[in-house]
């Protein structure tokens, strides 16, 4: 999540390094990493529609793009507005998200 703070697309990107697709010996996709993550506790798949649901909704109502807070700074010159969106949109993605995943799991 905190890569996501550039931009949205780069959390594609982050799993992608985390899950090492580019690498040569292995030619495995992301969707099927993700697919094969076992979860040691419980045993279960990882990433399960709960999971994925729940993630969809955070990205949807979160505001993470700092450019976007940036703008909103300069354009008010007050960090009031820019941080009111921010902890608002980010306290919305959170309930939302855990709403799902709960309803789901």
């Amino acid at each position: 999540m905190v890569t996501s703070f550039a931009a949205r697309e780069v959390f594609v990107g982050t799993m992608a390094t985390i899950y090492s697709v580019g690498d040569t010996d292995n030619t495995q996709s992301i969707q099927d990493k993700m697919r094969a993550e076992i979860n040691p506790a419980t045993g279960l798949p990882k990433f399960t529609i709960a999971v994925g649901f729940s993630l969809l909704l955070f990205y949807a109502f979160a505001m993470q793009c700092m450019s976007t807070l940036a703008i909103v700074y300069r354009e008010t010159k007050n960090i009031k507005w820019p941080l009111i969106q921010f902890l608002y949109m980010s306290a919305l993605a959170y309930l939302a998200s855990l709403l799902v995943y709960q309803l789901l799991k």
